[in-house]
């Protein structure tokens, strides 16, 4: 049977205990490995660390500071093809489809971390041994350039102290774009600062 679009969330949650998956023809078998990546952000809020490792760019490349592009979720949204000033983010004709970032036209300039609307997107560098990142920050206070923050991994977990090395305003959004750098071994951990260190 069809499944409507008021009856898709049900149709949702059903197919996870019946292990079918919906489709405009009427729920389907699934695969072993189908629904993983859904169920953790369903259910958690979060990706998997598999899913956050697939979106880093190996440490040869992050000599140089890059934007990782964490949306998991194929939706309507285009910002940050919009606002690159070197054309590294594309997503093509189907605007539902996923963003890919083009390491080599990337330069790590932030101004996608300001325009995206999910806050989706960081720049990740490994320099002076230490992994480096330039986040969205959407509350206040905000930080203070040589401050150390609590750092906290995509799950709330705390995962070590971060420095403030910088803070600077997204020039249309106003989103501040806060620079810290963290142990070098939380680089795939690493999501956001939550507190000022005690």
């Amino acid at each position: 049977m069809p499944i409507s679009m008021v009856s898709f969330p049900t149709a949702i949650r059903s197919s996870r205990d019946s292990g079918t998956v919906p489709s405009a023809a009427g729920p389907a078998p699934a695969s072993p490995r189908c629904g993983r990546c859904a169920t953790m952000l369903d259910k958690f809020g979060y990706p998997t660390a598999e899913q956050v490792s697939s979106r880093f760019f190996p440490e040869a490349v992050l000599v140089k500071p890059k934007a990782i592009l964490e949306c998991y979720e194929d939706i309507p949204c285009n910002p940050c093809v919009t606002s690159c000033p070197t054309g590294a983010i594309t997503i093509g004709p189907d605007i539902n489809k996923q963003p890919v970032l083009d390491p080599d036209k990337c330069t790590g300039c932030a101004v996608c971390v300001g325009a995206c609307p999910g806050l989706a997107i960081m720049v990740a560098q490994i320099k002076e041994n230490r992994a480096w990142f330039k986040i969205p920050y959407e509350f206040l206070p905000h930080p203070a350039k040589n401050e150390l923050w609590d750092a906290a991994g995509r799950d709330g977990t705390l995962i070590g102290v971060a420095k403030i090395e910088g803070i600077a305003l997204a020039s249309k959004t106003k989103t501040a774009i806060v620079t810290v750098s963290i142990e070098k071994a939380q680089l795939l951990r690493f999501a956001t600062v939550v507190k000022k260190h005690a």
